[in-house]
């Protein structure tokens, strides 16, 4: 069973995980099974993995993939993986951390990612160029990358990723199917990217627009936006009774009067275009 192989390599090697830091190794091979068939590996993908650890889920993808590249930050649980697979020849070990490298050129991504990377990483994920993505995130944290309006998990992550790409909750993991077991339930989940699902003026713009509104989720938007102002539009050089006529005139007063957790991706979309629309105008004067 891959739950003693585990155990048995980390005896050997004298190996203490650390759950803080993202160590918890998934030792449910038919999950791992799964996963990959998500994500529908063929030997015409380029796969990367990251956080691959001591390789449960690395050595079946190799066995799937045309090549693997698995990123591994802890230069020891690295050096174990090239030992274990030193005569693979469609693996490439990247001893570096996800976050500070410039992505390799990949068709697929599959992994059992550090949670505490899971919101950056996601981010960086989406906005580079791949077919799809198959991983397992925090119950909770997957919880809000689907939320919708209205509802307690809504966020920031929820509109940036419906603006950016599919994502679909595949199946829940239980703490017991780790080693170390974690404090929380998983999720496995598909992410796919698409051309943007609304227009935008300016994405930039768009993203400081829902940065700002949800750092002040409890107010009104006509507030959140004030109080975010020379975030969403850095050096506006406006006073305080000018950005408050700025965000009157340039959006309506429905939205105004909204709060973030109660409106649309979409209408986010309307309110960035609209500041967009008006900054433009008052720039030209």
């Amino acid at each position: 069973m891959l739950r003693e192989k585990t155990k048995k390599i980390i005896e050997k090697y004298d190996l203490e995980l650390k759950k803080n830091l993202g160590q918890s190794h998934l030792v449910e091979e038919e999950i791992l099974k799964r996963m990959i068939d998500y994500a529908d590996i063929s030997l015409g993908d380029i796969v990367l993995e990251i956080g691959s650890g001591l390789g449960n889920l690395t050595e079946l993808l190799i066995e799937r993939a045309g090549k693997v590249i698995a990123i591994e930050k802890d230069a020891r649980l690295a050096d174990i993986l090239v030992n274990r697979l030193d005569d693979v020849e469609n693996l490439e070990v990247v001893r570096e951390d996800i976050l500070e490298i410039e992505l390799p050129k990949f068709d697929k991504a599959v992994a059992n990612l550090p949670y505490s990377i899971s919101s950056p990483f996601t981010f960086k994920l989406v906005e580079s160029g791949f077919d799809l993505g198959v991983f397992t995130y925090q119950k909770e944290f997957a919880q809000r990358m689907v939320a919708p309006p209205s509802t307690k998990n809504y966020s920031r992550l929820s509109v940036n990723l419906s603006y950016l790409a599919q994502v679909e909750l595949l199946e829940e993991v239980p703490p017991d199917a780790f080693i170390p077991q974690p404090e929380v339930w998983s999720s496995v989940v598909k992410i796919r990217p698409r051309e943007p699902a609304f227009e935008v003026k300016d994405e930039e713009l768009f993203f400081r627009v829902v940065q700002g509104a949800f750092r002040h989720r409890r107010k009104k938007i006509k507030n959140s936006l004030f109080y975010s102002f020379e975030e969403i539009i850095p050096n506006s050089g406006l006073s305080k009774e000018q950005k408050r006529d700025f965000i009157d005139e340039a959006i309506s007063e429905e939205l105004a009067n909204s709060r973030p957790d109660n409106i649309s991706p979409e209408d986010f979309g309307e309110i960035s275009n609209c500041l967009y629309r008006e900054f433009s105008r008052i720039s030209e004067k």
